[in-house]
């Protein structure tokens, strides 16, 4: 089964992004929103594992002690750079707190994924396809403002992603609370 770590987003912060990606979207560009119901921040990836170490996996993360904590949203910008644009994302603030989370999370799963270890806290929003006009386009993220909404992070949990041609479903495996 494909495997990752999330914190799911509560529903205010979800209709926020989902409101803020109309007002994005335009003919300028050819984007595959995120669904709403599918918003949040991956803590890791972890992709195709047997499922007789799912159990191991659950009981890894649920020795992992950390303190709940507030996040905020930031910033919104774009992967990998203004040449060649694939994500555009929501930042949060404090960073500081979702890198500490994700690296335990990570040190506790060390032998058992892989070894790519690169994070950056930010909510994928979207994936772009095609820009017909890339300065206009890199000019309307620029001047979108992102409200700084508040949310509690208490909780992360580990999740099942199934891919199919309407996009992935994703399926609660394990709620591990902070």
């Amino acid at each position: 089964m494909r495997l990752f770590i999330a914190i799911n987003l509560p529903n205010k912060v979800r209709d926020y992004v989902y409101n803020l990606c109309k007002e994005i979207n335009s003919n300028n560009i050819k984007v595959n929103w995120i669904h709403k119901k599918n918003l949040h921040l991956t803590m890791k990836f972890i992709g195709e594992v047997e499922d007789s170490k799912v159990n191991e996996i659950k009981d890894r993360l649920n020795h992992i002690e950390y303190e709940k904590f507030i996040l905020n949203l930031e910033t919104i910008g774009f992967f990998p750079n203004n040449d060649f644009i694939r994500i555009i994302w929501i930042g949060v603030n404090p960073e500081e707190k979702v890198i500490e989370l994700q690296k335990k999370i990570d040190s506790s799963l060390l032998d058992l994924t892989s070894k790519d270890q690169r994070f950056d806290a930010h909510l994928t929003i979207g994936r772009v396809k095609n820009i017909k006009n890339r300065e206009e386009f890199i000019k309307k993220i620029k001047d979108t403002k992102i409200e700084k909404i508040q949310f509690e992070v208490n909780e992360f949990k580990l999740m099942k992603s199934t891919l199919s041609k309407d996009g992935p479903t994703y399926e609660e495996i394990a709620n591990f609370v902070l």
